[in-house]
């Protein structure tokens, strides 16, 4: 199995996940050494994916692909989507794609093309479509926690159902266990409860044994907050407007497919907190910050 971004949240989890389970695991990515000493066990290969030429030595001899977009990846028809028709002439017999909710019918979002393609080619795909990241209080949010030990955010009251990336690790291997099974089907995926930012502040709070709070934030105070942060404008866009949304109930709906398919609910807030706390710890705030797949 070759998997696409197993330097990140979720495409590590899916080689974990892969790999507890027996499958042979071929992490991909422009540093292969590394991924192997990460994820002990799989074999590094080379793959970047603004180099068309090092597609075709990835997914040689590959059963299935995991796909996932980095963030750093806008166009995907060069790269995404090239990869695709490399692995479908090379014989790969399944796709699974890790998309976003709403992707299906989003055509602003750069997964819908993806999708797209995907579904007119010969080969078997499952596309997953998960919503809002818990690791993102461990990347997008870690500073305003660690710093101010605030949650600071332009999403009113909005809910949100949170999904452990470990999950959706899992919930591929669910699938390349049985890829008949799930061919050409495409699942949205939300954790097992849907929580509001103060709930979130609360969680954090016990399992970290500080106090953190929640701000509510103007949209123009975000964006400034951001900027000051050093983002890019481009991502303080797509960070301000994903956030708005929360206010409108965008990411609340709970959805069981994941439970179905695991067979068992999906890991809660605390779980995920309580299992990470390091994350938040002022030497690891001022390290590195983990990897950051998408929302």
């Amino acid at each position: 199995m070759l998997v696409i971004g197993a330097s990140g949240n979720v495409g590590g989890a899916v080689a974990r996940s892969l790999l507890a389970a027996g499958f042979e695991v071929r992490a991909a990515g422009t540093a292969p050494d590394k991924l192997e000493k990460a994820l002990p066990g799989a074999h590094g290969v080379r793959l970047d994916l603004t180099d068309p030429s090092t597609f075709g030595p990835a997914v040689q001899g590959a059963a299935a692909l995991f796909l996932v977009r980095p963030p750093a990846i806008a166009r995907v028809g060069p790269t995404l989507n090239a990869l695709v028709d490399v692995a479908v002439e090379a014989g790969v017999g399944h796709v699974v794609f890790s998309s976003v909710a709403g992707a299906e019918t989003n055509r602003v979002v750069p997964h819908h093309r993806v999708e797209t393609h995907l579904r007119a080619t010969p080969v078997g795909w499952t596309i997953l479509r998960p919503g809002f990241f818990a690791q993102n209080l461990a990347d997008a949010y870690r500073t305003d926690i660690v710093q101010d030990g605030r949650i600071y955010l332009p999403a009113g009251d909005g809910q949100v159902a949170f999904i452990d990336a470990r999950d959706i690790g899992e919930t591929v291997a669910v699938v390349l266990a049985d890829p008949g099974a799930h061919r050409d089907a495409g699942y949205t995926l939300t954790g097992p409860e849907a929580l509001d930012f103060d709930q979130v502040a609360a969680v954090l709070s016990g399992e970290l044994g500080q106090p953190i709070t929640y701000q509510p934030a103007t949209v123009l105070g975000y964006a400034r907050h951001l900027r000051r942060r050093g983002l890019p404008v481009a991502q303080i866009l797509v960070q301000t407007l994903l956030h708005t949304g929360l206010r409108r109930g965008q990411a609340k709906a709970v959805d069981p497919t994941m439970e179905r398919l695991l067979g068992r609910p999906g890991r809660t807030l605390e779980q995920y907190v309580g299992d990470h706390r390091k994350n938040w710890s002022a030497t690891t705030a001022a390290a590195d910050p983990p990897p950051r797949d998408s929302w």
